[in-house]
């Protein structure tokens, strides 16, 4: 299983506008990690924005399904959002319909999904896959969608619920059928359907048999992903005991700390930005309760925000001392697993 054919499909995607801005990122981002000078320059080629905060699943390291939010619950305005692809669709590439929350909850979702492919865009979600059956299935593919990752944390009931708390593993693989099912059906190649597997200790012992599974069901991929720990210094039962898999490691004192160095640099910071449902604009996906407000899409352009005072002087705080920034401290940047299976 690869992802080639996905990739093929982000490239046909590209134009001229938009490989003019990612060459500008990727030219002002080496130039400012020399040290030499920082300069930014370009407009976001990704963007990823929130369908809803609400989620079916109550999973221990996750705003949305502890309730845990100060910030309010709620969903994207379909309006607003036209307006938001309207203004960036010229230099936008890549588009993550998600952010917190379980996207396929939000009752026009699909509606989101193909306006922003009927303007370029490649469009990519994650779900919990509880809500995909046969009929829902069709109008995904329908949609446009490019990319479809579905969270499967597990072979058997048990160990999926252990993570997944509230969650049915019949339900994920019966959506992921239906999926493949509603391609054959509609003789599409889209979207390219992900198996993402979070590697934690209590499922780890099945990360073989997740990939069998996928060949099984004819998923087009299987990734895996490290768990983000909020309280990781004092260790947790979710961390794996395969490093290969682990964010963390133990120190000699016994504590945990991050697996990798934490370097003053951040590419997520020149590339991208993130909106959360009712319009504030936050630097990153690890900024979750929305601390960091860089602007607001409901009375500034994104362009206007993009290239602000506030939003250049948080890029400068991550390229000269990232580790004062608290949304920085548990960042997977670097230690993040995605392999094919």
């Amino acid at each position: 299983m690869g992802s080639w054919k996905d990739t093929k499909q982000l490239i046909k995607k590209m134009r001229p506008l938009k490989a003019w801005q990612l060459l500008k990122l990727y030219t002002t981002y080496y130039l400012s990690k020399t040290g030499l000078k920082l300069v930014h320059a370009g407009l976001p080629v990704s963007m990823s924005i929130e369908p809803t905060t609400s989620c079916n699943l109550r999973c221990p390291e996750c705003p949305s399904g502890l309730r845990s939010f100060s910030r309010p619950t709620g969903l994207l305005d379909q309006t607003f959002f036209r307006q938001v692809i309207d203004q960036t669709k010229d230099h936008l590439l890549y588009l993550n319909l998600y952010f917190q929350g379980e996207p396929y909850l939000h009752p026009q979702f699909l509606d989101l999904v193909s306006y922003a492919t009927s303007n370029g865009i490649y469009t990519n979600t994650s779900t919990n896959a509880h809500f995909l059956n046969e009929e829902k299935a069709l109008e995904t593919v329908k949609s446009g969608l490019d990319r479809l990752i579905i969270s499967i944390d597990g072979t058997s009931q048990d160990t999926y619920a252990s993570y997944r708390v509230g969650g049915r593993l019949d339900k994920v693989i019966a959506g992921a059928k239906a999926m493949v099912k509603a391609k054959k059906e509609l003789k599409s190649h889209t979207p390219h359907i992900v198996f993402q597997f979070l590697v934690v200790g209590p499922n780890e012992h099945q990360i073989e048999e997740v990939k069998a599974l996928a060949k099984e069901i004819g998923v087009d991929e299987v990734t895996f992903k490290t768990a983000q720990i909020y309280d990781y210094e004092h260790g947790s039962p979710l961390i794996p005991k395969q490093e290969r898999y682990a964010r963390y490691r133990q120190t000699s004192n016994g504590k945990w700390q991050l697996k990798y160095k934490l370097e003053d640099a951040c590419w997520r910071m020149w590339q991208g930005t993130v909106i959360t449902w009712d319009g504030k604009v936050v630097p990153c996906c690890f900024d979750k309760d929305a601390s960091h407000q860089l602007g607001d899409l409901q009375t500034e352009t994104l362009a206007s925000i993009w290239q602000s005072n506030r939003y250049e002087d948080f890029r400068k705080a991550v390229f000269t001392d990232r580790a004062s920034i608290d949304i920085c401290r548990n960042c997977s940047e670097g230690s993040r697993i995605l392999l094919e299976a």
